[in-house]
């Protein structure tokens, strides 16, 4: 009989700390100290008025179709990274801006030759930017 009082006691004990599991592992990762992220590069290049961004994009039905279609072939192409995948498509009068990073150049030379093949060539202005994959290090906890 002690041995089911005690077995008892410790399922309710148990029942009743776990509610505090969550918010001892959110302190912990509150107090370790993160860098904050910085993209101040990115940033100064999309200030230059002559560049085009995102919100420069036209609105018309042909420059929308062609950006679409770019979308949907990168898309489609399961071998690029997540990156490629999120480069910036801007069509602003049939001629196409490819901006952002990519993980190579052969990421970026493909999604170039998507953009030519729906644009056109000569309507394509292939801004990418290859960047090097980044080994990952083990979490430190």
């Amino acid at each position: 009989m002690k041995f089911i009082k005690k077995s008892f006691l410790s399922v309710i004990v148990l029942m009743l700390s776990l509610p505090m599991v969550p918010m001892v592992i959110a302190r912990d990762f509150q107090d370790s100290p993160q860098p904050p992220a910085d993209n101040t590069k990115t940033n100064q290049r999309d200030r230059d008025k002559s560049a085009p961004t995102a919100d420069q994009q036209k609105v018309n039905t042909s420059d929308r179709e062609i950006t679409r279609n770019i979308r949907a072939s990168v898309h489609k192409d399961k071998s690029l990274s997540t990156y490629a995948h999120n480069v910036k498509i801007i069509t602003q009068g049939g001629k196409v801006t490819l901006k952002g990073p990519v993980r190579s150049d052969a990421e970026k030379a493909n999604i170039a030759a998507k953009a030519i093949a729906v644009a056109g060539d000569g309507n394509v202005d292939n801004r990418a930017a290859a960047r090097a994959v980044r080994s990952h290090e083990p979490c430190k906890y």
